[in-house]
């Protein structure tokens, strides 16, 4: 359904705030904070932000199509977006993807990094906060939704906690993880929950689950050849050298995401190609592309790629740029 109702906004500041918010639970945010991380600040915080990530995610999405619980009717409310408007409401998954991201960080680096306790719960608190109000002000969930999709990933993060070493001394370890990082996912996502009507749920559950999984994989391989780590000039005193690791973080960054979207970009075209040749269906056939067997390879392919670049292929020609 597209919606078509006008509005007019009256408080300009408010309207960019969560309209920004909103931002930083989508794939924007994903493809730019989790990498970034992985770049510039410590692999196994970026590590255990994306196994908490893709397992909270998945449940989310999934929940979603169980429940079945309608977003808000509007008119009454006006909705800001459209896209995500076929999907079902309960719980928010915007909500439990900025209580993950935001908490699994604070708590992965506050055991090593020097900073205040208090500055951090605050921070992720408050990011956490204004991600859940965006979807509240855009019209997309009910109070119940976010509160819900923010307490169930609060609790998936308590119980995942203590496993944390565990399942990431697994993943960098063990000789099957390749294997099970591409096959469970794949098959959740051909199992995926069926619906009377499209919705985008089952397609961006495979996008995440693919990055998860061609990250996953970097991981191990990283770590099975001793990969370079990065290190950064900035921990030394002096303010040329601080100058010099804000150079060096944004050269890291930009040269990493020029290489992301063009793989995304090249991958999404020569899956579509192939899948169109095999399937006899032109790629700008929305409804086509749609279907379980065109959906599913295309976009786990599509982004399985994107995470393996992400941490094999970037932090190689960062080392090949002298960006280490």
């Amino acid at each position: 359904q597209v919606c078509t109702q006008k509005y007019i906004v009256k408080n300009y500041f408010y309207y960019y705030l969560f309209k920004f918010s909103a931002a930083l639970g989508e794939e924007i945010f994903y493809i730019t904070f989790l990498p970034f991380t992985y770049w510039n600040i410590d692999h196994s915080v970026s590590r255990r932000m994306i196994i908490v990530w893709s397992i909270v995610m998945y449940i989310g999405q999934v929940s979603k199509d169980i429940l079945k619980w309608p977003r808000p009717l509007s008119p009454p409310v006006v909705k800001l977006e459209i896209r995500t408007n076929a999907e079902y409401g309960m719980p928010s998954t915007h909500a439990m993807a900025a209580t993950a991201i935001s908490f699994s960080f604070f708590i992965a680096t506050t055991n090593q990094y020097k900073y205040p306790f208090e500055l951090g719960l605050v921070a992720a608190f408050v990011f956490s906060t204004l991600v859940c109000l965006s979807r509240l002000y855009t019209g997309m969930h009910t109070v119940l939704d976010v509160i819900g999709g923010a307490l169930i990933s609060a609790v998936l993060l308590m119980l995942l906690y203590p496993a944390w070493d565990t399942i990431d001394h697994l993943l960098l370890t063990s000789p099957f993880c390749p294997l099970f990082s591409i096959v469970v996912p794949l098959v959740l996502c051909y199992n995926y929950p069926k619906l009377d009507y499209y919705s985008p749920t089952r397609g961006d559950t495979t996008t995440i689950l693919g990055a998860a999984a061609g990250a996953t994989v970097g991981f191990w391989l990283n770590n099975q050849y001793a990969a370079p780590a990065y290190t950064s000039k900035s921990f030394q005193p002096g303010f040329p050298l601080v100058t010099s690791a804000v150079v060096f973080v944004l050269a890291r960054f930009f040269v990493g995401i020029l290489v992301i979207l063009l793989t995304r970009w090249v991958m999404k075209s020569v899956v579509l190609g192939v899948l169109g040749y095999r399937y006899q269906f032109p790629i700008r056939d929305l409804e086509a592309r749609r279907r379980l067997e065109v959906e599913v390879p295309y976009k786990f392919v599509t982004y399985s790629s994107v995470g393996f670049t992400a941490t094999v292929i970037v932090p190689l020609l960062h080392e090949l740029l002298g960006l280490m």
